[in-house]
């Protein structure tokens, strides 16, 4: 019979027995069973992608060509000056300067293909982009923008702010047509 000084035991809140049931500093508790990542080993950490390595699918290599911000600039220009989305959609996106020059460009629609009466006009694409680094944080970037068989050009400059974001500084459109 239990004693009445002392409570009786209730189900399912006795610790099991054994060295895993003693306690954190007890010999027996051996830790967490995976390896924290920060304790791994260069040997143990998982492989990354190098410049050399491809991607494993299309989609991983269209995500990564879609993080290099001159890439994406070029094709958001695109699509501003072809008359494909509003001018506005750059508003974060550019500093003032720019976007005025933006703002004086595209109602004029530059890189709108031209469309004879009764043909469907070819949809402008970003054939090659390029980029030079004239030091960190700035970007000097050209495209070259295919409409069918005529061929632009743009140039554009980028920079990085205090807050890491890239934002386009200058733009410039060979002559207009």
């Amino acid at each position: 019979a239990p004693r009445r000084g002392t409570p009786a035991p209730r189900r399912g809140t006795r610790r099991p027995a054994g060295a895993a049931g003693r306690g954190p500093g007890s010999p027996g508790n051996r830790g967490p069973t995976r390896t924290p990542h920060l304790t791994r080993t260069p040997m143990q950490r998982r492989p990354t992608a190098t410049p050399d390595t491809p991607l494993p699918t299309p989609g991983a290599r269209h995500r990564a060509l879609e993080n290099r911000p001159h890439l994406w600039f070029a094709h958001q220009l695109l699509l501003a000056l072809s008359g494909q989305r509003p001018v506005h959609a750059l508003l974060g996106h550019a500093l003032p300067a720019a976007y005025d020059r933006l703002a004086e460009l595209a109602p004029l629609s530059p890189l709108r293909p031209y469309l004879a009466p009764g043909l469907r006009a070819p949809v402008p694409a970003l054939h090659a982009c390029g980029l030079c680094r004239p030091r960190d944080g700035v970007i000097e970037a050209f495209a070259r923008i295919t409409t069918g068989a005529r061929l632009r050009a743009l140039a554009f400059r980028l920079e990085r702010g205090g807050d890491a974001r890239w934002r386009c500084a200058a733009l410039d459109l060979g002559p207009v047509p």
